[in-house]
């Protein structure tokens, strides 16, 4: 019973020592904002937790804003070598969205890919670039951009101008033709003043 009462001592000094420290962890002021509401019960002391599914980007606004600006232009033609809503290219539908919110780029698929920073597929978040082959699935170049809206489990959906369809919203991990198109997603900076 005496070690029982040495454990229990222990690991409720660890605790009250340790845990408070996850809640007033100190985090990079330009790359996250985490929410620290919730709290637990432990050893009958309620101790603040964070809460990691409230971690978001600080321009989080700002993407949804762009994003909301892009679905505007859901069913818009495809022109190539267009950049106004009278008909867009991959390239030009991206180059005018973001333009309308004061981001500059280039206007080819091939020049977007070399803005921002390289993220994994397995890290890609709202507001990231995803690039990919054009239409010739041996090329090794980049062909074709488009703006990612939403990533779930179950799909990374994402907004483009797509020569058959005009500008729409397809899931790549769902698509027989992206999947195997796919060359890399960047995240772009954009732009956050404090």
């Amino acid at each position: 019973m005496k070690s029982i009462t040495k454990a229990y001592r222990f690991f409720f000094l660890l605790a009250i020592i340790v845990l408070p420290a996850f809640s007033f962890a100190q985090v990079e002021e330009d790359s996250l904002e985490v929410e620290v509401s919730d709290t637990t019960t432990l050893f009958g002391a309620e101790l603040l937790m964070p809460v990691f599914d409230s971690v978001h980007p600080k321009n989080s606004e700002q993407v949804d804003e762009i994003l909301n600006f892009a679905k505007r232009f859901l069913g818009t033609p495809y022109h190539y070598a267009g950049s106004t809503p009278s008909g867009f290219d991959c390239s030009g539908f991206i180059y005018y969205v973001m333009g309308n919110f004061g981001v500059e780029l280039t206007r080819s698929s091939y020049g977007l890919a070399e803005f921002g920073e390289t993220v994994k597929l397995a890290d890609i978040r709202p507001g990231d670039l995803m690039f990919f082959k054009g239409r010739n699935a041996n090329s090794t170049k980049v062909g074709h951009v488009a703006l990612v809206v939403e990533v779930t489990p179950d799909a990374i959906r994402f907004i483009h101008a797509s020569t058959s369809r005009g500008v729409v919203i397809d899931n790549f991990k769902s698509s027989k033709y992206y999947i195997p198109r796919f060359i890399k997603a960047k995240r772009l900076d954009y732009g956050v003043s404090e």
